[in-house]
């Protein structure tokens, strides 16, 4: 899948399942403040993420410790999404 594939998955689950606003959710977006996720909603957004996975698709979260854009996440998840 492709940068910009994921990048609109990722979008459209910001916006239709944590209600952020569709115009600020950029590449350059910080989750923690320019979105408001918490520890919490970012588990949950790599959840949600996974369904966009091949099967059996195996990663590892520690990953995501280390993101801080919306950028950091597509860019991490490249590898996982076939």
């Amino acid at each position: 899948m492709a940068k910009d594939e994921i990048f609109d998955k990722l979008k459209g689950i910001l916006v239709d399942e944590f209600e952020i606003d569709e115009g600020s959710v950029t590449p350059e977006a910080t989750l923690f403040d320019d979105l408001e996720l918490d520890s919490i909603d970012s588990i949950d957004l790599i959840q949600k993420m996974k369904e966009f996975m091949p099967a059996g698709t195996k990663f590892d979260p520690a990953i995501f410790k280390t993101v801080k854009t919306v950028q950091d996440v597509v860019d991490a998840l490249v590898p996982y999404m076939g």
